[in-house]
C-alpha cells in the first residue's frame, strides 16, 4: 500500500515539483517550501502565479506578481532572471542550455543561454508560453490561436489560428504537435508539419492540467470526471480516434494529472484531493491517496517513478510513496 508524508501547508500550491530527490513545493504567497532533510523555505516572490522546474533539475523558475522572473535553487538560494517592474509575470517556461522564457501582458521575453534578453510582443495578451522540444523555438497561447518564435534569429513568427481563448500551450515530446487548452471547455491541436487542426472537445469543465506520456504515446487531460488520454501513435495524432477514460468517479472532476517518467501509468488528482494512478493498456487503477483537503493543482513523478509530489488549493501537500 502507497505511504504519504503530509506536508500541511496554508494556501494554494502553485507546483509541486522535483530537484534531484528533493521534493519542492510553490505557493501562490511566493515561498518556495522543500523537504531536505527537513522542512525548509525560501521567499522567492511577493505573491507567485507561475513556477516550472528547470531542464536540468537544479532550479525552480518562478514568476511572480511583483514583476520578478526568479531561479530558486536546491539550497534555497534566489536569482533574479528578469524583472518586468510593477506588471505581473503570468507564465514562466524552461528552455535548453538555462534558457527562460517569460509572460507579462502582451509580451513574451526570452532569456537566451548567453544571458541576452529578447521580447516579442503580440496583439493580445500572451496567455501561457512553451519550449519546444528540439531547438531555440517557443510558442505563445493566445486569443485566437498560437505564435511560434525562433528566438535567436531574426525570422519571422508562424502564426497558428483558432477562433477563441487559448489559456495553456504544450508541445509534443517529438516536436510535432502544439495544443493548446481553450477558455471553452475543450483542446485544439495542430500538427506542424501542415498546420492541419485538430478538435478535442466535449469536456465538462475547463482543461487545466495536462501531462504527456513518456513517449509522447499519449497525453492526459483533466476537465472530466476521468482522466481523458488522448493517443498521439498515429501519423495524424488523435484525430478520428476516441481517447482512453482513466479512473472515473461519477461524483468528483478531476483537477491534475501526471505520467509516469517510464511508464505509460498517469497519476491522477481530484477535486476532493483524492489521487489515482492508472494504467493505459489495461486501465488498471490504484488508489495512491484518499480524499483530504482541497483540489490537488499540480503533481510530478521523481526521476525513479517512485514518488509523487502534490499540493492542493488549500495547501495539502505531500509525497506519495508508491514503493513502500
Amino acid at each position: 500500500m502507497p505511504t504519504v508524508a503530509p506536508l500541511d501547508l496554508t494556501g494554494h500550491c502553485i507546483t509541486a515539483c522535483w530537484l534531484g530527490d528533493v521534493p519542492h513545493f510553490a505557493l501562490a504567497d511566493g515561498v518556495v517550501h522543500r523537504l531536505d532533510h527537513g522542512h525548509k523555505t525560501a521567499e522567492a516572490h511577493d505573491g507567485l502565479l507561475a513556477a516550472e522546474p528547470a531542464l536540468d533539475g537544479k532550479s525552480v523558475i518562478t514568476g511572480g506578481e511583483d514583476g520578478r522572473v526568479c531561479a530558486v535553487a536546491a539550497d534555497g538560494s534566489i536569482t533574479e532572471l528578469g524583472n518586468a517592474g510593477r506588471k505581473w509575470v503570468s507564465a514562466v517556461a524552461a528552455g535548453p542550455n538555462g534558457a527562460v522564457a517569460w509572460t507579462v501582458g502582451r509580451s513574451a521575453f526570452v532569456r537566451l543561454p548567453d544571458g541576452k534578453v529578447r521580447e516579442f510582443q503580440h496583439q493580445r495578451t500572451a496567455e501561457d508560453i512553451a519550449f519546444a522540444p528540439k531547438g531555440m523555438r517557443i510558442a505563445i497561447a493566445r486569443y485566437n490561436g498560437a505564435t511560434l518564435h525562433f528566438p535567436a534569429t531574426e525570422g519571422k513568427p508562424t502564426e497558428l489560428e483558432w477562433a477563441g481563448a487559448h489559456t495553456g500551450i504544450t508541445f509534443s515530446p517529438d516536436g510535432q504537435y502544439l495544443i493548446t487548452s481553450m477558455q471553452e471547455n475543450a483542446l485544439h491541436g495542430w500538427k506542424l508539419a501542415d498546420g492541419r487542426d485538430m478538435r478535442m472537445s466535449g469536456y465538462p469543465a475547463k482543461v487545466k492540467s495536462l501531462s504527456w506520456g513518456p513517449k509522447g504515446r499519449w497525453l492526459a487531460s483533466s476537465g472530466a470526471p476521468a482522466a481523458i488520454v488522448w493517443p498521439f501513435q498515429g501519423k495524424d495524432g488523435p484525430m478520428g480516434k476516441a481517447p482512453l477514460e482513466l479512473g472515473t468517479r461519477g461524483d468528483a472532476m478531476v483537477t491534475a494529472v501526471a505520467f509516469h517518467p517510464t511508464d505509460e501509468v498517469v497519476a491522477i488528482g481530484y477535486v476532493d484531493g483524492m489521487v489515482l494512478a492508472a494504467r493505459c493498456a489495461d486501465q488498471k487503477e490504484v488508489l495512491l491517496r484518499r480524499p483530504g483537503k482541497g483540489a490537488v493543482t499540480s503533481m510530478a513523478w521523481d526521476n525513479a517513478g517512485r514518488r509523487v509530489a502534490f499540493g492542493t488549493e488549500a495547501g495539502d501537500c505531500g509525497v506519495i510513496d508508491i514503493s513502500a
